[in-house]
């Protein structure tokens, strides 16, 4: 860990780690302008980009990249002229894949950033979505709740997991009250500064392991910034016979990953965040290539393999949903209903409809910044270096300020991405509050051009993206968020 004294605490001195960092793919996206941010006006993308905002948000939407916009004109053009054939005819000229072949690129690009092997990964649906069918492929209560029916998830995990997980539940006319185990920390001081240890997570696996069908875990929690540790608690659950899912939205392009490598079961994530595939973009999955076999019968139904019976079966064979761009390529054009939905091995053949063409392109064109950064790793390193920065600088302000808030994320850099959650206290020590001064701060951030994400009643979440980011905008929002604490009056 790079190491920052009080020279570096100074707008000069963040410039001049900014003139050392062998990383420097700012350029590669589009920085909104303070200008921007304050219309109310749909503006020009060709307008003067000077005086730029401190953007760090990133773990809420990603920037863009400027070489999205011309993949977009790409793929329009191909539509353009070629109408229909767009989905079979290679053209020389295009960097783009014909519209049939365009999720596998997608699955080449982003292999790499998550540790697995291409054939493991799709790019299809929604997080959510994803999240969905990966359940209705390997939860498999007993139908009396007797045996295995709990699906295990953290309290305090993003909503949309924990709405899937009681509707899964529901759907198998079974009670969330007796079917969802919520982990809760113990050894947090305050609820909202509150850090799941590995420890408390496998305490919980081994209370419920006999009655448990799935673990759904955040690779980082999305409140705190939290890394879990994957490797650790999917071993640990696999010892359990529990099927790890993971939910990797604020984890894929943030962090190093290595599913394959960790034996990890099954993921899922969204790329508007890190991976910055645009707003509602496509998401991912990721199923490891013992759990995605495809088996079937004389029919072509996809059908349940040998669980042997030890109580520590790892669900090899997915009862997955069907569909068009699930099923193998051979026979995909063929409008014959018989044999019958043949999936093609892999994550491949948990996708649905034909992914879309327009939201893999934009998601295409940021893979190959990641691609120019030399990937996760190197990004990861600049990353340590930002969070590092950031924490020093706020732990270096006066008392008076420092008294107003607390990071509750952890202090270990290697429990922790690219986010520092800030619990903005104003005299309190949990999450109760008002909102007064969150509001009060926020105000102060905008008006002075720094774009940060809030989460009421009273937590910013700080993220400097490494693919864009600077110690300078760190050090602008340091000042910055001095400033709006020294304006608040109660």
């Amino acid at each position: 860990m790079t190491s920052f004294t009080s020279d570096h605490l100074t707008l000069e001195g963040a410039r001049a780690l900014d003139s050392q960092e062998p990383l420097d793919l700012r350029s590669e996206f589009v920085i909104p302008t303070k200008a921007d941010i304050a219309s109310d006006c749909l503006l020009e993308n060709d307008s003067p980009r000077e005086d730029k905002c401190t953007y760090l948000c990133g773990n809420s939407l990603g920037l863009q990249p400027t070489l999205t916009r011309t993949r977009i004109q790409q793929y329009l053009t191909t539509w353009a002229t070629q109408g229909v054939y767009g989905h079979f005819k290679p053209l020389s000229n295009s960097p783009l894949p014909t519209w049939l072949d365009v999720d596998d690129k997608a699955s080449k690009m982003i292999a790499p950033i998550v540790g697995a092997q291409e054939s493991e990964v799709a790019a299809l649906e929604t997080l959510t979505a994803n999240l969905h069918l990966l359940m209705a492929a390997f939860y498999r209560p007993d139908a009396k709740g007797e045996g295995r029916h709990k699906i295990i998830l953290e309290s305090k995990a993003f909503p949309s997991d924990h709405f899937a997980v009681e509707t899964q539940i529901r759907h198998h006319s079974l009670d969330p009250a007796t079917s969802m185990v919520c982990i809760e920390s113990l050894s947090g001081t305050s609820q909202n500064s509150s850090i799941i240890s590995t420890y408390e997570i496998c305490s919980i696996i081994s209370k419920h392991a006999k009655t448990t069908c799935l673990l759904i875990l955040p690779g980082i929690q999305y409140y705190t910034g939290q890394l879990f540790d994957i490797p650790a608690i999917t071993a640990f659950a696999h010892k359990h016979g529990v099927f790890v899912i993971w939910d990797l939205a604020h984890a894929v392009g943030n962090v190093e990953l290595k599913l394959h490598e960790w034996d990890v079961d099954a993921a899922v994530w969204c790329s508007y965040k890190y991976l910055n595939g645009g707003p509602g973009c496509i998401g991912g999955m990721f199923v490891h290539e013992r759990n995605s076999k495809a088996t079937y019968d004389s029919t072509g139904a996809d059908v349940e393999g040998d669980e042997g019976g030890d109580g520590n079966e790892r669900l090899p064979t997915p009862r997955r949903l069907g569909g068009w761009w699930g099923n193998s390529k051979k026979s995909r054009f063929a409008m014959a209903t018989s044999p019958g939905f043949i999936p093609v091995d892999g994550a491949a053949g948990f996708q649905l409809s034909n992914p879309s063409v327009l939201d893999i392109t934009s998601l295409c064109a940021s893979l190959e910044v990641f691609e120019k950064a030399g990937g996760v790793k190197e990004l990861r390193k600049k990353s340590l270096r930002l969070t590092g920065y950031l924490e020093t600088a706020l732990r270096g302000m006066d008392e008076e300020k420092r008294k107003m808030f607390r990071i509750i994320t952890p202090d270990d850099p290697k429990q922790r991405g690219a986010q520092l959650s800030v619990l903005l206290l104003d005299g309190k020590e949990d999450e109760g509050g008002d909102g007064k001064l969150l509001e009060a701060v926020t105000k102060g951030l905008e008006k002075r051009g720094v774009i940060v994400d809030e989460r009421r009643p009273n937590v910013i979440r700080v993220a400097p993206a490494p693919l864009y980011s600077s110690f300078e905008d760190v050090w602008l929002f340091v000042k910055a968020f001095g400033e709006a604490l020294g304006e608040y009056n109660g």
